[in-house]
């Protein structure tokens, strides 16, 4: 088995139009053209069991309208997370909707949707998320299509962990693209979960091998960022670290199906 907790796609009438103009923005190419369909040949053929479709709402009137399209995807070896925009008024009553529907939990793309994620605004958002029992992902780090300040660095997250015991919190990128030094610092060995996903071309070998080893495995979840990277490449450059059986099973798939409720073989 093989979840992959960190994926991205569109409805096909968007598809055509929102990967060029991401592609562009952030002067990387796509592996994948973006569809639902398209990500389902890709599991298909480097046997990836389950993904994990994060969904962004980057202005308020999007929300419900993809958590919408979040819950009607959401089936068969496709979950989704919806999405909460900051500045969405009605937020108490989608979070509440978003529970209702089956998903799992929200992503929040700090830059993206331009807030600091210690911001205190944003805590009563965070707080009735983590009531319902919803997971938060977080970009987190840098975005290679924005430009200076970084919204959500390791040691904004540290906050974030500090003011929420007991939410499930996961940083994607390895809890913060190219802060990995920061990630040491700040977020090793803290109630987190580190996600793998886009990072793993671009770090020293040693210190993701130190990073997990320290963090602590059960902490690591597999994530490819499809389309933006090869689900099967990604897949080999975790089992390139010889973490041990158990530690690679752990980060493919065993965290991730805990933290879903799916029954692992």
């Amino acid at each position: 088995m093989i979840i992959d907790f960190h994926t991205h796609c569109f409805a096909d009438e968007l598809a055509g139009i929102a990967i060029p103009v991401l592609a562009k923005k952030a002067n990387i190419s796509p592996y994948l053209n973006g569809t639902l369909s398209a990500l389902k040949e890709s599991m298909a053929l480097n046997n990836i069991t389950y993904s994990v479709v994060l969904n962004i709402a980057t202005k308020p009137s999007q929300t419900e309208t993809i958590n919408n399209w979040a819950a009607e995807i959401q089936k068969d070896n496709i979950l989704a997370f919806g999405s909460i925009h900051p500045e969405y008024s009605n937020w108490e009553n989608e979070l509440k909707r978003i529970k209702e529907l089956g998903l799992k939990g929200i992503k929040f793309h700090p830059e993206y949707q331009n807030f600091y994620v210690d911001d205190e605004a944003l805590y009563p958002i965070y707080e009735k998320a983590f009531e319902l029992g919803l997971m938060i992902i977080f970009h987190a780090g840098e975005d290679i299509g924005y430009k200076p300040p970084v919204h959500c660095t390791p040691e904004r997250l540290e906050k974030i962990v500090s003011d929420f015991k007991g939410g499930t919190i996961i940083a994607a990128h390895m809890g913060g693209f190219r802060y990995w030094d920061d990630v040491e610092k700040y977020l090793v060995g803290k109630d987190i979960y580190l996600d793998t996903s886009f990072c793993l071309g671009y770090m020293d070998k040693e210190q993701k091998q130190r990073i997990i080893k320290n963090h602590g495995y059960n902490k690591i979840i597999f994530g490819s960022d499809s389309p933006w990277k090869n689900q099967g490449e990604e897949v080999e450059r975790i089992k390139e670290l010889y973490l041990g059986k158990d530690a690679e099973e752990a980060i493919l798939y065993r965290n991730a199906s805990q933290l879903l409720g799916i029954r692992s073989v």
